[in-house]
């Protein structure tokens, strides 16, 4: 007779056995090839624009050459469209941004700020655009060789990629400056482009027997119609409202607790240190636990116990703001909050990548992504209004009450007691 009960042992292993697969250091690896630009056209921009003596209002305008990644969506039916000569749908799109920004960045190393703004904003331009298309093309990809299982997990080790990126281009970048010309830094960081590329060489392409859509008109319109078609008109509504608000109490946070703590009296070297270091470890550690979570109990519950875990982190705030300046709260505030959020990162990107049709991927992906970002930065903008109204302690317990009509949404399309809704037939099932 099979023994029964819950064996904790066994559960932590099975749930630790989704990253071991090939896919995982595949999906790995393209994290770190998404992440590695996003520095390079800002902060690390600024810093060598900077040094270079560059007024500050030309330093602040070239925060527009990040359009590309807002806009995106707009391109990306190309993406789902159109197939290259080479390595298949999802493959080809990667090495062909990839190899662009291999160029892009390595041109970088020609440029001199200090005589030549217009032409290192096109320069910028250019890595901005070939970066966004990337983060399309890896979305799509992620998207179709993953099983939904693996979604979490998937979500997981990509953010953990794309952060050891951004400590490379962010931190590593400014210390090699210290030692070496700008240009020479921008240089050898395009070398590292290689990582992708070799990574795009070594990936499997999903299976191919998804047609793309006939037509670019046909790629622009059937995503639109067939999510709703999918989901019917009221619930699909639905589900836009919860992409919208899932994150929107973690985004209140996260929007005002560097004035927070600063009101509060700890020290910029202070915040930097926690928020920059133990913070960043702990929002890494939440996806990953996240995504083993995901991979034990699915997506659908995962959104309702992650959820509420993400809600009721803010209370750690409200207990800090009721305390003052307590290096102990702060520390585990800043903590809780970024683990916490890491779970709720890794089930919403999770979800997102289940409502995607492989046909589709890039464009609803893209879609999709973009919603929940325009939102978020329109729904947080009165933050700081709204702290100066309640005060911080009614403040933070506002935000714990924003994240609760999201998961009121919940019922609509994921019951509690409702097993998970069958997925997509992915390719060659």
């Amino acid at each position: 007779m099979a023994k029964l009960g819950f064996n904790p042992l066994q559960s932590l292993t099975a749930a630790i056995k989704v990253f071991e697969s090939k896919k995982m250091a595949v999906v790995l690896l393209m994290g770190f090839s998404s992440g590695l630009p996003f520095f390079l056209t800002s902060r690390t921009l600024q810093a060598w624009m900077t040094q270079a003596n560059v007024d500050l209002t030309a330093i602040g305008l070239f925060s527009l050459v990040a359009l590309p990644y807002s806009l995106k969506f707009l391109w990306s039916p190309l993406l789902d469209r159109y197939v290259p000569p080479f390595l298949g749908r999802r493959r080809g799109w990667l090495m062909v941004t990839q190899i662009g920004l291999l160029l892009a960045i390595a041109a970088m190393g020609f440029q001199n700020p200090a005589v030549g703004l217009r032409l290192l904003a096109v320069n910028a331009l250019l890595i901005a655009f070939f970066s966004a298309s990337q983060d399309i093309a890896v979305d799509a990809y992620r998207t179709d060789i993953l099983e939904e299982l693996e979604m979490g997990a998937g979500a997981g080790v990509y953010v953990l990629g794309y952060r050891i990126a951004l400590l490379v281009t962010g931190s590593a970048a400014l210390i090699l400056a210290d030692q070496m010309p700008w240009p020479l830094v921008y240089l050898l960081i395009s070398g590292l482009m290689m990582v992708g590329i070799l990574t795009t060489f070594w990936g499997e392409e999903p299976a191919t027997d998804v047609p793309a859509p006939p037509s670019l008109k046909d790629a622009i319109i059937l995503p639109f119609g067939e999510f709703f078609h999918r989901f019917g008109g009221g619930k699909a509504l639905i589900i836009l409202l919860f992409v919208c608000f899932y994150r929107y109490g973690d985004a209140l946070i996260g929007n005002m607790v560097t004035p927070f703590l600063l009101k509060t009296g700890f020290s910029q070297t202070e915040i930097g240190a926690w928020q920059g270091g133990l913070g960043l470890v702990a929002t890494i550690v939440g996806v990953l636990a996240g995504g083993a979570i995901i991979s034990r109990i699915g997506i659908h519950r995962a959104l309702w116990i992650l959820g509420f875990l993400q809600a009721l982190s803010n209370l750690t705030y409200f207990a800090l703001a009721q305390a003052g300046q307590s290096y102990g709260l702060m520390i585990l505030a800043i903590n809780v909050d970024n683990f916490c959020g890491g779970l709720g990162v890794a089930a919403l990107t999770a979800f997102l990548m289940s409502l995607c049709n492989p046909r589709f991927s890039a464009t609803q992906y893209a879609l999709l992504s973009s919603l929940f970002a325009v939102s978020r930065d329109i729904f947080t903008a009165p933050a700081g209004r709204l702290a100066e109204i309640m005060g911080w302690p009614v403040f933070f317990l506002f935000t714990l009450a924003a994240a609760l009509p999201a998961l009121a949404l919940l019922p609509f399309f994921a019951p509690w007691q409702s097993h998970e809704e069958p997925p997509l037939p992915r390719p060659g099932q």
